[in-house]
């Protein structure tokens, strides 16, 4: 698609910086949301065209595409922008350890302490004294009992 080289080189340098693309599947929106300037078809075309050279892998969900660079593509946008190696998208830069504040792990929770026994307790039928309730669960457990069908299994009368 032609398109003026100010557009082509915008896209690239976004994409370089930020290492990956969204656009949304709208083809006469008249703007990209992330480049305000650009035509989001533009975007959309500049974007397929790499991708079919493999400088970018292309995701799509939704209604959206998603285009993350490759190490070609990297090398590929470094060459045609004349960026120097030490310059990288911020999808490959380190981030910054975040303080973590210390967990209270060994403090006790603020509902009190329950005794061990509670969930041995629960399993139990009230009244049953000590015998489990999933033990006495399952087939054959129960007596069988019949008292009748009703419809066309009812006994005559």
């Amino acid at each position: 698609m032609l398109m003026p080289k100010k557009n082509r080189v915008a896209i690239y340098e976004h994409l370089f910086k930020e290492g990956v693309m969204v656009a949304e599947k709208d083809f006469h929106a008249p703007k990209h949301p992330e480049l305000e300037t650009i035509p989001n078809l533009q975007v959309i075309k500049a974007l397929t065209s790499l991708k079919s050279r493999g400088y970018v892998k292309e995701q799509f969900a939704w209604r959206h595409y998603y285009w993350y660079l490759t190490n070609e593509g990297i090398q590929y946008l470094r060459d045609y922008l004349h960026l120097p190696p030490e310059i990288v998208p911020s999808t490959l830069k380190r981030q910054a350890p975040r303080e973590t504040r210390p967990r209270a792990s060994a403090a006790p929770r603020a509902g009190g302490d329950k005794p061990e026994g509670d969930r041995a307790a629960y399993r139990r039928a009230p009244g049953a004294g000590e015998t489990d309730k999933a033990g006495a669960a399952g087939p054959g457990s129960a007596p069988m009992e019949f008292r009748g069908g009703f419809g066309r299994g009812k006994p005559a009368q």
